[in-house]
Protein backbone atom coordinates (compact mmCIF):
# COMPACT_ATOMS: atom_id res chain seq x y z
CA UNK A 1 0.00 0.00 0.00
CA UNK A 2 2.78 2.68 0.83
CA UNK A 3 3.97 1.75 -2.48
CA UNK A 4 1.06 1.93 -4.76
CA UNK A 5 -0.69 4.88 -2.62
CA UNK A 6 1.21 7.57 -4.08
CA UNK A 7 0.97 6.94 -7.86
CA UNK A 8 -2.56 7.07 -6.62
CA UNK A 9 -2.36 10.29 -5.07
CA UNK A 10 -0.56 11.45 -8.45
CA UNK A 11 -3.22 10.44 -10.54
CA UNK A 12 -5.82 11.62 -8.90
CA UNK A 13 -4.46 15.14 -8.88
CA UNK A 14 -3.60 14.84 -12.46
CA UNK A 15 -7.33 14.03 -12.96
CA UNK A 16 -8.43 16.70 -11.27
CA UNK A 17 -5.70 19.50 -13.38
CA UNK A 18 -6.95 18.31 -16.48
CA UNK A 19 -10.86 18.73 -15.38
CA UNK A 20 -9.84 22.04 -14.25
CA UNK A 21 -8.22 22.54 -17.51
CA UNK A 22 -10.81 21.85 -19.42
CA UNK A 23 -13.25 23.89 -17.19
CA UNK A 24 -10.76 27.25 -17.86
CA UNK A 25 -10.99 26.40 -21.94
CA UNK A 26 -14.79 26.03 -21.85
CA UNK A 27 -14.45 29.50 -19.92
CA UNK A 28 -12.69 31.15 -22.40
CA UNK A 29 -14.38 30.14 -25.14
CA UNK A 30 -17.94 31.26 -24.09
CA UNK A 31 -16.46 34.63 -23.37
CA UNK A 32 -15.26 34.57 -27.14
CA UNK A 33 -18.11 33.73 -28.22
CA UNK A 34 -20.09 36.71 -26.11
CA UNK A 35 -18.04 38.54 -27.45
CA UNK A 36 -18.03 37.75 -30.87
CA UNK A 37 -21.62 38.35 -30.71
CA UNK A 38 -21.79 41.64 -29.36
CA UNK A 39 -18.99 42.77 -31.94
CA UNK A 40 -20.80 41.35 -35.04
CA UNK A 41 -24.18 43.18 -34.74
CA UNK A 42 -25.07 45.98 -37.27
CA UNK A 43 -23.13 49.25 -36.26
CA UNK A 44 -21.14 47.37 -33.62
CA UNK A 45 -17.55 48.12 -33.00
CA UNK A 46 -14.54 45.79 -31.78
CA UNK A 47 -14.10 47.26 -28.77
CA UNK A 48 -18.12 46.55 -28.07
CA UNK A 49 -17.46 42.96 -28.75
CA UNK A 50 -14.05 43.37 -26.47
CA UNK A 51 -16.27 44.73 -23.45
CA UNK A 52 -18.81 41.95 -24.00
CA UNK A 53 -16.15 39.25 -23.55
CA UNK A 54 -14.32 40.92 -20.43
CA UNK A 55 -17.92 41.62 -18.72
CA UNK A 56 -18.73 37.44 -19.07
CA UNK A 57 -15.12 37.14 -17.90
CA UNK A 58 -16.19 38.86 -15.22
CA UNK A 59 -19.26 37.29 -14.46
CA UNK A 60 -18.29 33.48 -15.11
CA UNK A 61 -14.79 33.22 -14.75
CA UNK A 62 -13.94 33.57 -10.98
CA UNK A 63 -11.04 31.79 -9.48
CA UNK A 64 -10.95 29.31 -12.40
CA UNK A 65 -9.33 31.43 -15.33
CA UNK A 66 -6.90 33.87 -14.38
CA UNK A 67 -4.88 36.16 -15.67
CA UNK A 68 -7.48 36.63 -18.58
CA UNK A 69 -6.84 38.73 -21.45
CA UNK A 70 -9.09 39.71 -24.21
CA UNK A 71 -7.80 40.58 -28.20
CA UNK A 72 -10.25 41.38 -30.95
CA UNK A 73 -6.62 41.38 -33.58
CA UNK A 74 -7.22 40.05 -36.75
CA UNK A 75 -10.93 41.55 -36.34
CA UNK A 76 -11.31 43.59 -40.12
CA UNK A 77 -14.47 45.54 -41.42
CA UNK A 78 -15.87 41.89 -42.83
CA UNK A 79 -15.49 39.86 -39.61
CA UNK A 80 -15.43 39.67 -36.11
CA UNK A 81 -12.50 37.66 -33.95
CA UNK A 82 -12.06 37.38 -30.32
CA UNK A 83 -9.49 35.95 -28.85
CA UNK A 84 -9.57 35.33 -25.06
CA UNK A 85 -6.44 33.99 -22.90
CA UNK A 86 -5.32 33.04 -19.40
CA UNK A 87 -3.80 30.44 -17.21
CA UNK A 88 -5.99 27.40 -15.60
CA UNK A 89 -5.05 27.20 -11.42
CA UNK A 90 -2.53 24.84 -10.62
CA UNK A 91 -3.33 22.11 -7.57
CA UNK A 92 0.53 21.92 -7.39
CA UNK A 93 2.13 24.62 -5.05
CA UNK A 94 5.31 26.17 -7.07
CA UNK A 95 4.09 25.55 -10.15
CA UNK A 96 2.23 28.06 -12.77
CA UNK A 97 -1.09 26.89 -14.41
CA UNK A 98 -1.51 25.62 -17.84
CA UNK A 99 -2.12 28.21 -20.41
CA UNK A 100 -5.62 28.43 -22.33
CA UNK A 101 -6.74 30.25 -25.35
CA UNK A 102 -9.75 30.17 -27.31
CA UNK A 103 -10.89 32.13 -30.26
CA UNK A 104 -13.85 33.21 -31.69
CA UNK A 105 -15.01 34.41 -35.22
CA UNK A 106 -17.96 35.72 -37.39
CA UNK A 107 -19.19 37.39 -39.95
CA UNK A 108 -20.27 40.84 -39.09
CA UNK A 109 -24.04 42.21 -39.92
CA UNK A 110 -23.97 44.97 -42.96
CA UNK A 111 -26.89 46.24 -44.87
CA UNK A 112 -26.71 45.18 -48.22
CA UNK A 113 -29.21 45.99 -51.14
CA UNK A 114 -30.44 42.61 -53.58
Amino acid sequence: MAIVFPFIILLTIAVVQVGMWFHARNIALTAAREGVSAGRAYQASPSDGAARAREALTRIAGDSLRDSGVSTAGSTADTMQVTVTGTAPSMLPGISGLRVSQSASGTRERWTTP
